[in-house]
């Protein structure tokens, strides 16, 4: 042998790593993680000139407590509280069957193997499909957690409100509003993740129609996603009056001059 002959290098790829998963689907699969990171952290951290929908929410979640003090009775909002917690006992619930449903189809893919040789998707190997539906369980398990956190923290708001004193004068009535509104705000921010996993658990099933289908059907999640909290007619509504905690100041848009 030469000793001036270099020995061959491992391979870029090699497909016995990542076992049944093609280069296309890791592409795809790492497309839909990143998405998922992405508009997650660009919707609780926005441009500051253009707040997001949640962002805004938060301005009018503590302008709810501030008014919350000096409402008598307080009816209306243990009912607005109770709607909160009911939304999210209902998502809760709807990903503990789908949980369910998911690991029940794990033991039992050849369903799944069926439908992919109706639509000419050719031989896939079960292990293949036991990722794809892990990968959607990973969105709906991840959802479900999240469902229940918000859930258990609207009721720690429930009580933080109960402790706010009758009379708005009582120097403890705006600290415990605020903790209340804390709470709140927090609750709402789990509440929202748990949705964007259920958008993206719905946005992983297109990985059973092949790595295209899965960067098509994030791509579309993603495009929904960014366009609900930044381009929406509701978002362009409740700009028309923020109580002036996203860095805007009251009853003024985006655009509008502040000055003179």
């Amino acid at each position: 042998m030469d000793p001036n002959t270099s020995l061959p290098g491992p391979p870029i790829f090699d497909p016995a790593i990542f076992g049944p998963l093609s280069l296309a689907d890791l592409a795809a699969l790492l497309w839909l993680f990143l998405a998922w990171f992405g508009i997650g952290w660009i919707t609780e951290h926005p441009p500051r000139a253009h707040p997001s929908v949640t962002v805004l929410m938060k301005a009018h979640r503590r302008e709810w407590m501030r008014q919350f003090i000096t409402r008598n009775p307080r009816i209306f909002d243990s009912a607005i509280l109770t709607t909160l917690r009911e939304g999210t006992s209902f998502f809760a619930s709807a990903c503990l069957i789908a949980v369910g449903g998911g690991l029940a189809l794990i033991g039992n893919t050849d369903q799944l193997a069926g439908v992919a040789r109706q639509f000419d998707l050719g031989h896939v190997p079960t292990l293949k499909w036991e990722i794809k539906i892990v990968v959607v369980l990973f969105f709906v398990a991840n959802a479900l957690l999240r469902f229940v956190w918000s859930h258990r923290l609207f009721g720690y708001c429930a009580i933080i409100m109960a402790s706010v004193p009758n009379e708005p004068e009582d120097a403890r009535a705006m600290p415990l509003a605020m903790q209340a509104a804390d709470i709140n705000i927090t609750a709402a921010k789990s509440f929202n993740s748990g949705l964007r996993c259920v958008y993206f658990a719905l946005g992983a099933l297109g990985w059973l129609a092949g790595p295209l289908g899965l960067f098509l059907a994030t791509s579309y999640v993603l495009l929904i996603s960014w366009r609900r909290e930044f381009a929406s007619h509701s978002r362009r509504a409740i700009m028309q009056l923020v109580p002036g905690e996203t860095g805007l100041p009251p009853g003024k848009a985006e655009g509008e001059q502040t000055g003179p």
